[in-house]
């Protein structure tokens, strides 16, 4: 694969035979580049494992190609297109409370409005020693001004700059909302500007958070919040007004509580100069109301009048198309992808292919975890996290890959990163290159022989399918969340990836849709149904996660902002919510590790009649003790049973794992009180374990409770005890005899 500068993404992840596909790919200009249609089958090249396998389809993609550099411009920021309204002459004030988060980052614009030659026009700005600064132009001639006083991060001002240009002068204004003692940091500035002039009566756009581009291209983003702007055609000489009126010679005021899940900012003077936001800053966060009585901001958005922006905000990449994918009508659903390829460099967009419309190819349907695949996108784990090699007990060998995400980091963040300024990543997008979502990816943690993370553990389980000669069909998780339930009807079996962590209502109601109405389903994962995400109603392609609460996560939503900005839901753990995976598929997340994965041990209930099916073929009771992913079938993240979490009653622990080291950890939503005892060594509770129950519609759920598992299935060219279970359950899970709820002489404990 690719570590060069031969990218591309695609407009989407999921397709009908008969449908069409949008490739942006971005390369040194003028090279040529070929493309190629491929489907699959095991994106992993470990030596030890069955082997890297891709089908070559054959379908001309039009190439070769040319290729075209195509940048990636992040950083969040507000427009206002022009209006004659806006074009004020005499006197104008900008004002604004603001919230820096890194006022000596360097220079930080918040209000700017130039002409197009930039020899005309006013900017607020943040300054490179973090004071507030104002600049004037007027045909080219420059005029400077500051409070000389720096702002202090994570706190709020209002600001405002004012130029009259009868009397020709420029005025900067910064006061505190809340007083410091014996912090000198409200300040005000005044400077001599050429007389008759305005530099607001010309035709551009205003921008709020960002410059027009420079000529190196650097529009000197705004890290931190702005709260409620708004425009005067009067002067402000050295304080500011709390609110403005519409008798106070207001041109315009943006109202940022309002609408808050669109890309739009409201305009409440009455001349409709209504705004648009560029690359998804953050709203749905408090503003300098917010005094701690509201905690939802659907009950009373005035708390919430603000927009957090951030110079690393990245939505749509938003590269022009190259060319177009028709998908052929007689194309079988499967994971396929568009490779690039440039010489030996290559580059991997993948996708899935479904089923027929009109139709259903197979009884058993692969939900592969495109919401996941998102969360950890371009993940940067192991530099940018300085616990990464104590927590996996070995040092990290870098790829060629993680250097090149960590060099160019325009490809964008991922749930598990920071913005530049210390705040938690809300969205996550898959609208632009990903170098984790490729075949030959190693995973998380990095290097030779480690944990195989996300895509290319799932293609062992599509390997598999390969492996036993079994059809299947594909849908993702956004599929599964436009559809509902819908997606997977005339479906029989249900196969789950490795680690299907991040869940909508929608695909979680789905779920417990497809099993209740006596679906079989195969969670052949860990720490799946974890987080809630939120995708966006009407933006393609992005989905919203606030880590609320507790659970493993790199940094926690501030005070007063666990609701979803897209939707007004309730964020953080399914668990929270009054839905622990559990109630789905019998056991919930428990402990994480990464340095070595176990095998698990049968139980007594393994011998129960009601899963005669299940061991046929397999006489050891230690089960496991290989694979691809820490050399065990129960590694990286555990899931156990628990009755108080929802585990059915009736529900029969199959296998159990032990041996676990004291790298495997409690997690924090277990961990009430930080004692010793915690590790994988002493907890009890740090196990994964092989449930299954049947349900009352006839159907049954069969969960591993692990991401080694696959991993597991994959040792040995799929010749081994896992594998063969696992087939095992599939193959009694195809067969049409419904199940019978019926009393069991087992007695499992299970723990809560």
């Amino acid at each position: 694969m690719s570590a060069g500068d031969l990218l591309g993404y695609l407009d989407r992840w999921s397709v009908h035979p008969g449908d069409t596909i949008s490739c942006r790919v971005s390369g040194t200009a003028g090279d040529p580049y070929q493309a190629n249609l491929v489907r699959t089958i095991q994106g992993d090249t470990n030596p030890d494992g069955p082997g890297y396998r891709q089908e070559h389809i054959p379908l001309d993609l039009g190439g070769p190609f040319m290729a075209q550099q195509q940048t990636i411009e992040t950083g969040s920021f507000a427009i206002v297109d022009h209006a004659e309204v806006l074009a004020v002459d005499n006197a104008v004030s900008i004002v604004a409370t603001i919230w820096p988060t890194t006022p000596q980052r360097g220079r930080q614009t918040l209000f700017s409005r130039m002409n197009e030659d930039a020899s005309t026009g006013i900017e607020l700005f943040i300054d490179k020693s973090g004071a507030l600064t104002a600049e004037c132009r007027l045909d080219g001639t420059i005029v400077t001004v500051s409070t000389g006083c720096t702002l202090l991060s994570q706190c709020w001002y209002r600001v405002a700059v004012s130029h009259d240009a009868i009397r020709g002068q420029l005025h900067v204004i910064q006061e505190p909302v809340k007083l410091h003692p014996a912090i000198s940091d409200r300040g005000y500035g005044v400077a001599i500007t050429p007389v008759g002039t305005s530099p607001f009566d010309i035709r551009a756009p205003l921008l709020m958070a960002a410059s027009p581009p420079n000529d190196s291209n650097d529009r000197y983003h705004y890290n931190g919040r702005i709260y409620n702007p708004y425009v005067l055609s009067r002067i402000l000489v050295d304080s500011i007004p709390d609110r403005p009126t519409v008798g106070d010679h207001l041109v315009a005021a943006w109202d940022f509580s309002i609408e808050i899940p669109s890309q739009r900012i409201v305009d409440v003077s009455g001349n409709g100069l209504h705004g648009r936001l560029v690359n998804l800053p953050t709203r749905a966060v408090a503003g300098p109301d917010w005094d701690g009585s509201c905690h939802v901001w659907t009950h009373d958005a005035t708390h919430y009048g603000a927009i957090h922006f951030h110079d690393d905000d990245l939505y749509d990449a938003n590269w022009q198309e190259s060319f177009r994918v028709d998908i052929p009508a007689n194309l079988a659903s499967g994971v396929y992808a568009v490779r690039l390829e440039r010489g030996r460099d290559t580059f991997h967009m993948p996708f899935c292919v479904r089923a027929p419309r009109a139709r259903r190819d197979s009884d058993v349907v692969f939900l592969l975890p495109t919401a996941s695949y998102m969360a950890y996108g371009n993940n940067r784990i192991g530099l940018d996290v300085p616990e990464t090699e104590l927590v996996c007990g070995r040092l990290i060998e870098l790829t060629d890959q993680d250097i090149f995400m960590q060099t160019h980091p325009e490809l964008g963040l991922c749930f598990y990163d920071l913005h530049n300024d210390g705040s938690p990543v809300y969205y996550a997008s898959r609208l632009r290159p990903m170098m984790d979502f490729q075949p030959g990816f190693i995973g998380k943690l990095g290097g030779a022989g480690s944990n195989v993370w996300q895509f290319n553990a799932d293609t062992h389980i599509t390997g598999w399918f390969d492996a036993i000669d079994t059809s299947f069909d594909v849908v993702t998780d956004e599929d599964l969340h436009n559809e509902g339930v819908d997606c997977l009807n005339d479906y029989r079996v249900l196969v789950t990836g490795s680690h299907p962590e991040y869940y909508s209502a929608s695909m979680r109601d789905a779920l417990d849709d497809f099993i209740e109405r006596g679906g079989r389903m195969m969670y052949l994962g860990g720490n799946g149904f974890y987080w809630r995400v939120s995708p966006h109603p009407e933006l393609p392609g992005v989905i919203e996660c606030r880590k609320s609460e507790d659970g493993i996560r790199a940094a926690a939503p501030g005070p007063g902002e666990y609701y979803a900005s897209f939707t007004g839901e309730y964020t953080g753990l399914w668990r929270r919510n009054g839905r622990p995976p559990n109630t789905l598929v019998g056991v919930g997340m428990v402990a994480q590790g990464f340095d070595r994965s176990s095998p698990y041990i049968r139980s007594e209930a393994s011998n129960d009649p009601r899963l005669s099916f299940m061991f046929e073929g397999i006489e050891t009771d230690i089960i496991g003790d290989y694979g691809l992913s820490g050399g065990g079938a129960a590694g990286i993240e555990l899931d156990a049973a628990n009755v108080e979490l929802g585990t059915p009653h009736h529900a029969l622990i199959v296998a159990s794992s032990s041996g676990h080291s004291d790298l495997y950890l409690v997690t924090p939503e277990d961990m009430l009180d930080p004692v010793p005892g915690l590790g994988g060594s002493e907890a009890e509770n740090i196990s994964a374990d092989i449930v299954f129950f049947e349900t009352s519609a006839g159907g049954a759920v069969f969960s591993v409770g692990s991401i080694a598992w696959a991993g597991s299935m994959a040792w040995n060219n799929y010749d081994n005890a896992i594998a063969q279970l696992t087939y095992n359950v599939l193959n009694r899970f195809l067969n049409n005899t419904p199940f019978n709820i019926t009393p069991s002489s087992s007695k499992t404990e299970i723990l809560p």
